[in-house]
């Protein structure tokens, strides 16, 4: 059994009837969709709850070219001083 395409049943990409979509947004206060906590742990791709393990995308990621590095700044860190690896 094949499954049609959106151009054989003559249907547009529409994301607002996609429906709920959730992402983790950088700057903004992100409450789980699990159990609605806001402790994460973020990784380049991802980001997961540091209590349920729910992990959603990053909206960053999702936004940038597949072939360019994700460059991830937060708030918390000096990004004046170089940043040096052991």
């Amino acid at each position: 059994m094949t499954v049609p395409t959106l151009s054989e049943l003559r249907k547009t990409h529409d994301p607002a009837g996609r429906g709920y979509h959730a992402v983790y947004r950088e700057r903004e206060v992100n409450h789980c969709p699990g159990c609605g906590r806001t402790h994460w742990i973020i990784g380049r791709m991802s980001a997961e709850c540091a209590f349920c393990a729910t992990a959603l995308p990053l909206a960053e990621a999702s936004m940038r070219s597949h072939n360019a590095p994700a460059v991830i700044r937060h708030r918390n860190q000096d990004h004046s001083a170089p940043a040096w690896a052991a």
